[in-house]
């Protein structure tokens, strides 16, 4: 995930670096309308002529035509004023070709031309720290990250975002913990997925799970079509013990149809089963194997079925539990459907699938079975061969002492 992340993280510096218009593009009103000086200075008629004519043919998909008209420009007759927007303009350029070095020498001399306002050289020195992200030199622009940052009085969310991906990147994950934070807190409700992603990073990075919880939900509310999120979610509430926000966390998830994998959904039925909701869970599981989104084999059934004791649906777990006892290697289905069946009373049917399970054999406590077995046969006063199975049932350490008890019991009523 980490890796993912990191490349993640370069695209979207890249994407900013080529998305965030230079000051001479498009002339916003909204900044001009910002703009704290007095009236701002012009081009001469001639030279804006020509930085209009390379706009357009910029904004029209050819840079390099667009290069060449700024090019014949006497940047040495110009004003203060002129140098910087051109300067702007021939970086913006570089930069649609990917020459960032280049953009970063043509943004440094639109500094230096002392025709930018204060606001103006704030923007262009971050400008210049995300050509250094867009070239992967994390060190140079981390520092002049932080010049910037050290002369900004009010950052945004965006700019936070920026410092925390430099210093993850740098694996600085301590570091990244605060503005990555911030980016997030700065934005109120609408932050970005992509750095929710960041924050929950450096999150995991610092095994902070209990912080990283609420990120999940954040993105599982933005972004509800993205399974892993629904997962990750799941996996951390369990990691700390929070099975409530697991368990609603996978029932949402199955309710929008974000859960495919029959292991997901068995996950979900072992959640409501272990917080105390087992009828739900039976009918998902019933539904998943109508559905064939879950292999019907002896350990869905059994699990099936024992959903369905433990919801009190006796009736309901005996075909599940058959099905669970023909399918396993050993008779361990049938001594729990013989269970259901003592529920009832129905001593017959208990006898009979007990025998099926002695069939299969490979019973874990061989002991308890035959007392049950011999209990069966009691009820059905077939004493004799109640005696046999107590008999044998006393020879196991988990059975021997109600084996005994039983057989004194019944061997009384065969001498009365």
């Amino acid at each position: 995930m980490m890796a993912i992340l990191s490349k993640r993280i370069v695209l979207f510096t890249l994407l900013c670096v080529a998305a965030t218009p230079l000051p001479s593009l498009g002339q916003s009103r909204a900044r001009e309308r910002n703009r704290k000086e007095a009236a701002a200075p012009r081009f001469d008629p001639r030279t804006g002529k020509a930085v209009n004519r390379a706009i357009e043919e910029l904004q029209a998909g050819r840079p390099n035509e667009a290069g060449e008209i700024l090019e014949k420009i006497n940047l040495d007759r110009a004003s203060p004023y002129e140098v910087g927007r051109i300067e702007q303009l021939l970086a913006s350029i570089a930069q649609t070709q990917e020459k960032y070095s280049l953009a970063r020498e043509h943004l440094a001399s639109a500094l230096a031309s002392g025709g930018l306002n204060d606001k103006e050289m704030s923007s262009v020195q971050f400008q210049i720290a995300k050509l250094y992200l867009a070239d992967e030199k994390w060190n140079e622009g981390l520092q002049v990250l932080k010049e910037w940052f050290a002369k900004e009085p009010s950052p945004n969310s965006a700019a936070y975002y920026t410092l925390a991906a430099v210093y993850y990147q740098l694996g600085d994950v301590g570091a990244a913990a605060e503005p990555a934070q911030k980016a997030v807190d700065l934005a109120g409700e609408n932050p970005q997925e992509t750095w929710l992603q960041l924050l929950l990073a450096v999150r995991f990075r610092r095994e902070e799970y209990n912080l990283a919880l609420p990120i999940l939900l954040q993105l599982v509310e933005r972004v509800p079509d993205k399974k892993v999120y629904w997962i990750q979610g799941v996996a951390v509430a369990l990691s700390i013990e929070k099975y409530e926000t697991a368990t609603a966390l996978m029932q949402l998830a199955h309710m929008n149809g974000i859960l495919t994998d029959g292991a997901e959904i068995r996950r979900l039925a072992e959640l409501l089963a272990h917080e105390g909701i087992p009828y739900r869970a039976a009918q998902i599981l019933t539904q998943a194997i109508d559905r064939k989104q879950l292999a019907a084999d002896s350990a869905v059934y059994e699990f099936l079925g024992n959903c369905w004791i433990a919801a009190r649906e006796y009736k309901k777990a005996i075909e599940p539990l058959d099905r669970a006892g023909e399918l396993a290697d050993t008779g361990e289905p049938f001594v729990r459907l013989a269970e259901v069946y003592f529920q009832q009373e129905d001593w017959t049917n208990a006898a009979a699938v007990l025998q099926r399970g002695f069939g299969k054999g490979k019973l874990k406590r061989l002991g308890n079975a035959q007392l049950m077995m011999g209990l069966a046969l009691y009820n059905q006063k077939k004493l004799n061969d109640a005696r046999t199975w107590f008999e044998r049932a006393q020879t196991h350490s988990e059975s021997r002492t109600q084996a005994e008890g039983w057989l004194r019991h019944t061997q009384q009523e065969l001498d009365g």
